[in-house]
């Protein structure tokens, strides 16, 4: 048997496990982990600047790929707890990630050492498993549980501490025998298959609201195939928006209360039956539930048979993978249509297209200072349907939802359940580490973005070009606009007139020296008409310089975004003029019909 220490013993399991990218902050209760890192090489390590920003990272890379697990390291104490946040997001979302801390030694844990926190008890809540590994000869099966629980059932993240004396103690370890555990994931029957396919025929007017879980799944290819079979229009979620193309025929709108569209929400309400798959009603998206469920039926299916019923219980239910289930209807709704059993949905599928081509909402502005709904426009103009999308929360968010194009899925990478500010420019990071040759194309309002800017640094150093979309009102936008319901304008106002850039007049933080002073180039807009040009130029000096190039759009400081504001998907303000001629919404998927 070959004898290592437990750190590298980990090492090489990360390896055969898929792992050839890492991110983190080394210190001294985790060198011997960076030690073996280094000594077994294999394993790129990207250089955060801020652990969080590691975690974050990791999501990104996890998020871009189908088997992606992104890894994140960090140190005793503070780096641990650094991390919690990223933890919370990846379990909100069901995204793997495995975060490695160092811990003090064994002896003197209980004792206050110094930066020895009980990281396994604080991460618990939000991981699928979070031990303090206090035994060397448990650390590869630890580490072999970690993989086998972040891909089995519903996906989510693993909190592995390592006290420095467990990693630095030699073990019996022989890495050329090690074999992954088996993924576990629950499977559909047919005979559930066929009962909700049945409840689906007998209905006039369905929808399928297809969710992260078929993201997770690799299962959209599966998802078009069944709303083509059935003729049912499919809404996405937030988290599953790209399962299918926004320009297919069967593609509904996003629903609710703030990221949705007015022909999403004008066809759901118009529904009788909803086939939910790997969703999870979030609220967002349901709003109101009297009002979300009146006068339909509801057919849920989810990987973990404990979220059937957590919100709303179903009419029925089904515990299975995304891909699981609709491999199954598929089979059997092919089987159906062979035998003309199939009910003819051509005029409900029409009408949601009537829909789509009547409820738009105005972009096209020609304002100065510009309005937020025309960098959208020409967002969708400069990037294609091969670019990723990285953004978190905020009104940025909320009407890039609302007005963007997604065509693929795994191209509109969200934090959907967290929503932390700073959460944009690590992920961003993630995904282009991940994927070196997309176009990655990240979205924020002027917090998000200052929440966590000195990562900007780490795409310098480690030569990973993106594009960043800033938009800046000097505001909490969001808070602001929700604050409207108090009468209050309290604390959310970022402006100052900032004496080294006086040309920004009051817009306070000048971005474009920040960036610039980190290593990446910016570009300063104020003109809606330069939009397309700025995008242009800012896809040219990423791939020249290999850097983050940060796009800033100086908007009118006061936008309100439409949205509910009685938590009610029927009844969402449009604070802006809606189209009412094709030039309002020019780059709409289908022509507006007047």
């Amino acid at each position: 048997m070959a004898r290592m220490t437990a750190a590298r013993a980990a090492v090489e399991i990360l390896k055969r496990e898929g792992v050839d990218v890492a991110f983190g902050v080394p210190g001294a209760a985790i060198n011997p982990f960076y030690a073996a890192l280094k000594a077994s090489g294999g394993i790129g390590h990207t250089l955060a600047r801020h652990v969080e920003g590691a975690s974050h990272m990791a999501e990104g890379y996890t998020r871009t790929h189908p088997g992606n697990i992104g890894v994140c390291i960090g140190t005793s104490g503070p780096a641990g707890t650094d991390m919690i946040t990223g933890l919370y997001s990846a379990s909100g979302d069901s995204v793997p990630i495995l975060c490695v801390t160092g811990q003090a030694p064994t002896a003197v844990i209980h004792k206050e050492d110094f930066q020895a926190v009980d990281i396994a008890s604080i991460a618990r809540p939000v991981t699928k498993m979070a031990v303090t590994v206090l035994e060397a000869a448990q650390v590869p099966g630890v580490f072999q549980q970690a993989f086998h629980l972040m891909r089995s059932g519903r996906p989510g993240p693993v909190l592995i501490d390592l006290p420095i004396d467990v990693q630095l103690t030699e073990i019996e370890f022989d890495p050329d025998t090690y074999e992954p555990l088996p993924v576990y994931k629950p499977a559909a029957t047919r005979a559930q298959i066929e009962k909700a396919l049945g409840m689906l025929n007998a209905a006039e007017r369905p929808l399928i609201v297809a969710g992260g879980g078929v993201v997770n799944a690799d299962a959209a290819d599966l998802l078009v195939r069944f709303a083509e079979l059935t003729g049912t229009p499919v809404v996405p979620t937030l988290m599953g928006w790209g399962v299918i193309p926004d320009d297919h025929e069967l593609n509904a709108g996003m629903v609710g209360l703030q990221t949705s569209h007015r022909y999403g929400n004008a066809t759901f309400l118009e529904s009788d039956f909803v086939l939910g798959i790997g969703n999870r009603w979030a609220n967002r998206h349901t709003g109101r539930l009297d009002v979300y469920t009146a006068g339909r039926t509801f057919v849920h299916v989810d990987v973990e048979p404990t979220q059937i019923g957590r919100i709303f219980a179903p009419d029925y239910g089904i515990a299975s993978d995304a891909r699981a289930a609709l491999e199954l209807f598929v089979e059997v709704a092919e089987e159906m249509r062979a035998a003309g059993r199939l009910p003819d949905r051509t005029a409900w599928a029409a009408s949601a297209q009537e829909r789509r081509a009547t409820l738009q909402r105005r972009t096209h502005f020609d304002d100065v200072p510009m309005k937020p709904q025309r960098v959208y426009e020409e967002m969708n103009k400069a990037f294609g349907p091969e670019t990723r999308y990285v953004t978190t929360i905020g009104l940025s968010q909320i009407a890039g939802a609302q007005m963007l194009h997604v065509y693929r899925p795994r191209h509109w990478i969200n934090c959907g359940q967290a929503g932390p500010l700073g959460w944009t420019v690590p992920a961003a990071l993630g995904v282009a580490k991940a994927d070196p040759e997309a176009r990655v194309v990240a979205l924020s309002g002027d917090y998000d973005f200052q929440f966590m800017i000195e990562e900007l640094a780490v795409g310098a150093q480690h030569r990973i070009p993106y594009v960043h979309v800033l938009v800046n009102n000097a505001y909490l936008g969001l808070i602001r606009q929700a604050q409207r319901a108090f009468d209050i304008d309290f604390q959310v106002n970022l402006e100052f007139e900032n004496i080294n850039t006086p040309e920004l007049g009051v817009y306070g933080v000048d971005h474009v020296k920040v960036a610039e002073g980190l290593g990446c180039k910016a570009i300063r807009v104020t003109d809606p008409n330069e939009l397309g040009a700025a995008f242009e130029q800012a896809k040219k000096l990423a791939a020249e310089h290999r850097v983050p190039v940060i796009v800033e759009a100086i908007l009118e400081r006061v936008t309100n975004i439409a949205m509910s504001t009685t938590n009610d998907i029927g009844n969402v303000v449009e604070f802006e003029p809606v189209a009412t001629e094709p030039g309002h919404a020019p780059t709409a998927v289908r022509p507006l019909k007047v």
